[in-house]
């Protein structure tokens, strides 16, 4: 019954070493940083803003099942709340570069590859594994019996390279596959730009700029792939949002050594001018120009755009709240830090969820009753989300960091 029609990325922490915006240092409640490799406060405004983008992306899944994307002009805005997606690549890109940045400027060394790859796997795979175990095993619409070749590239993250493997209720992990080859490459990124250092660091955000901007031309090559399968889903098609956040990692390391706050971080740190720009883009993404609505596959040109378009999103968003000095109350509530800090396992649990939403309450797929099923699935994914992270999440996270540091 459900179909992905938008991606989504893992849950990151807020976390920041920028001294304007950052509340009082408190543990990482989260795990993405790896602990150990930079200086980390924590910003209440990005694990807010984490959480809204998983909303968002729950948002666009339950108005495609309801039919509330054939809408006249509305159903294109509601289509296009998965660009949330573009801020969890920016999050991951600006957090997980980070210390790479900071060591390029004399700041600490980063985790070793071993220690940054335990610490990720321990952040992912313990609480997806317990989602698709229940979904094969559980769910009806699910492909059962589930054959080996499904449990395996489910399993293992590698949905989008092997045919025929995206299932009902886990349709949305191709996005988490796309984010764990960021997470392996992200190292040769490093070692890539490793002569990038002292006085030669200032070239590093220029080289990551024009990287994301490359990146741009991915879907017009001709790259062989299985039937079934698209090289669009793969990672060089979504290097410009994790670019985004690469860039804006090193920006903030350029604006802490500076002694007075350049021209340029007025200009990104303030709200309303970069988030007026982050929106006109998302409007924009609601267009013929980022693709056709639905499952229909987008022009080389479109796909392009809408890639251009999820960057300016990412990084809009995301430039005031580590560069600027706004409270942004909203952002740093208990309620918004709460989701937040669920967002991954409301990633994880949403389509599961709103595939019994229907048969358990009676409604029809593609027939209407959008807010009803929305209501019930976050009423249904919120407790979920929260368990795991309880019993999952947190756990695995304390184990590895006891075991290996």
């Amino acid at each position: 019954m459900t179909t992905t029609v938008t991606p989504q990325a893992d849950s990151l922490s807020a976390v920041s070493t920028m001294p304007v915006p950052v509340e009082t240092a408190k543990p990482d409640t989260t795990g993405v940083p790896d602990p150990g490799s930079a200086p980390r406060g924590f910003v209440a405004a990005l694990e807010g803003m984490r959480g809204l983008a998983a909303l968002g992306v729950m948002v666009t899944h339950v108005a495609f099942e309801t039919g509330a994307t054939g809408m006249p002009v509305l159903g294109r805005i509601w289509d296009r709340f998965g660009m949330a997606v573009a801020v969890f690549f920016a999050l991951s890109g600006f957090l997980l570069w980070r210390p790479h940045a900071a060591v390029a400027r004399g700041g600490p060394a980063a985790a070793t590859t071993r220690r940054y790859l335990l610490h990720r796997a321990a952040r992912i795979l313990p609480a997806y594994w317990v989602v698709v175990c229940a979904v094969l095993i559980l769910l009806p619409s699910a492909a059962h019996p589930a054959s080996a070749k499904l449990w395996l590239a489910n399993l293992a993250l590698l949905q989008v390279y092997v045919p025929l493997t995206l299932t009902d209720g886990l349709t949305q992990m191709w996005s988490l596959s796309v984010e764990v080859a960021f997470y392996l490459a992200l190292p040769l990124f490093a070692l890539a730009l490793r002569r990038l250092r002292g006085p030669a660091a200032r070239w590093r955000a220029p080289v990551l700029l024009v990287l994301g901007v490359a990146a741009l031309s991915w879907n017009f090559l001709p790259v062989p792939t299985p039937a079934g399968t698209y090289s669009d889903n793969w990672l060089p098609g979504y290097l410009p949002w994790f670019a985004a956040g690469m860039v804006l990692a090193e920006l903030v390391l350029v604006a802490e050594s500076a002694t007075v706050a350049p021209r340029w971080q007025r200009v990104l740190g303030s709200r309303w001018p970069m988030w007026a720009a982050a929106l006109t883009a998302f409007l924009l993404s609601a267009t013929v120009i980022a693709g056709p609505p639905g499952l229909q596959r987008a022009a080389p040109w479109q796909y392009a755009t809408k890639m251009g378009l999820g960057a300016i999103i990412g990084f809009g968003l995301l430039a005031p709240l580590v560069l600027g000095a706004g409270r942004h109350r909203l952002l740093r509530s208990r309620v918004a830090a709460t989701v937040g800090r669920w967002s991954y396992g409301i990633f994880i649990w949403h389509l599961a969820v709103l595939s019994m939403m229907f048969p358990m309450f009676g409604f029809l797929p593609f027939s209407g009753g959008f807010l009803h099923v929305l209501a019930l699935t976050v009423g249904f994914t919120l407790p979920l989300a929260a368990v795991g992270y309880a019993l999952v999440e947190e756990p695995a996270r304390r184990w590895v960091r006891r075991r290996y540091g």
